[in-house]
């Protein structure tokens, strides 16, 4: 039996006529950068956020860093952010000059920690440092808890980001992401839940200042045309015919997101007892860009990979080492708990295949080659 780790094949087969024939008017009209798709794009992302500006870009972490020059994030300044995450979430504050403060999430929704945020912040000032934000992640697909960390950053004067690369499509208490924080931002990976055919993103916001300042920086900081440059930016376009192929993934992602839930509510079915398993909070929905379980405690991870590897099961780590842990990061400061869960979570997480196509019959047989794995290992 063969397993993909993302099966886009099978999604591609659903999709493949309207993206043709969407090829087919991109290459009639011939504007392969912001053509008519672009907008039409934005305009079918609005209705999912619910937001007022909509904004594409060329990945999603030049999403993140749009979204910092919108926020005017100055050199010498500090965000705080989880270690427990992949690397654009803190590298696109040190490109900006600013000064990451990495924080605690918590084990169960390998989120920010809102109850271990005041200790990064005391951190961060016990360094001197100006923090004026805070970027949250969504990893895996969960919502982070926004409502509390939204309430600590109000009452800290700070700005919040949600780095959604990975929840888009979910909710929180029956808010969209992207009506969650100041300002949030996903990203387009084809391996996204929401995927282009190459690198792309966006922005979302209800601020008309951020998202003036965000369309300028998009395009080179320009200001009445690409010719008139008003501030420092970057390029940072979605091309049109990656907003082809979205615009066809958009038709079928509210479908997608049903079939998701339901391999994780399988896994969860076939797995307890076994490992601990993914969960969520109450009235929160995730996207579940990944199905990330964490293995006993004294279990021999690499042992287990490769048995499921030998069964035809591939796997993956998100992520193995912290980012407060790597060379380019490990100067700054951290928080004053030393982060224990992300350690912890590192030497224990382990993800399974997960997208929309998963069968019933492929998910037993991951599960009982996981049983046999932990048996042996």
């Amino acid at each position: 039996m063969s397993i993909a780790f993302i099966d886009l094949k099978a999604q591609q087969t659903r999709i493949r006529d309207k993206v043709e024939a969407g090829f087919q008017t991109l290459l009639d009209h011939g504007a392969y950068i912001m053509g008519p798709e672009i907008a039409a794009l934005e305009t079918r992302l609005g209705e999912w956020t619910g937001v007022a500006h909509n904004i594409s870009c060329s990945s999603g972490t030049d999403a993140l860093l749009l979204a910092l020059m919108g926020l005017e994030l100055q050199p010498g300044q500090g965000v705080i952010v989880p270690s427990f995450t992949f690397a654009a979430s803190a590298e696109v504050i040190s490109v900006m000059g600013a000064i990451p403060i990495f924080a605690e999430v918590d084990k169960i929704s390998f989120n920010l920690d809102p109850e271990k945020l005041p200790q990064a912040l005391a951190a961060g000032k016990s360094a001197g440092i100006d923090i004026v934000g805070i970027i949250g992640v969504g990893l895996f697909g969960q919502p982070a808890n926004y409502t509390a960390i939204g309430n600590f950053a109000r009452e800290n004067g700070l700005w919040l980001i949600d780095d959604a690369a990975q929840s888009f499509g979910a909710t929180w208490h029956g808010k969209p992401v992207g009506q969650l924080a100041n300002v949030t931002c996903t990203s387009f990976f084809p391996a996204k839940p929401l995927g282009a055919y190459g690198d792309g993103g966006a922005i979302f916001t209800n601020d008309d200042k951020i998202a003036e300042i965000i369309r300028s920086c998009r395009v080179h900081g320009m200001g009445r045309d690409k010719y008139e440059n008003i501030r420092i930016g970057m390029t940072g376009r979605l091309d049109t015919m990656q907003a082809v192929v979205l615009d066809a993934k958009l038709d079928i992602f509210a479908d997608e997101l049903v079939h998701r839930q339901n391999a994780a509510n399988r896994y969860a079915a076939l797995l307890e007892g076994v490992v601990s398993t993914p969960s969520l909070a109450a009235g929160v929905t995730s996207s579940w860009a990944q199905y990330v379980i964490q293995l006993p405690q004294g279990s021999n991870r690499d042992a287990i990979c490769k048995s499921l590897a030998n069964s035809g099961v591939p796997t993956a780590i998100y992520y193995p080492v912290p980012m407060h842990r790597q060379p380019p990061y490990a100067h700054y400061p951290v928080s004053a708990c030393n982060l224990p869960v992300t350690m912890d979570l590192c030497d224990h997480v382990l993800a399974l295949p997960m997208h929309p196509y998963l069968e019933t019959d492929q998910q037993a047989l991951i599960a009982s080659s996981l049983k046999d794995a932990l048996a042996t290992a």
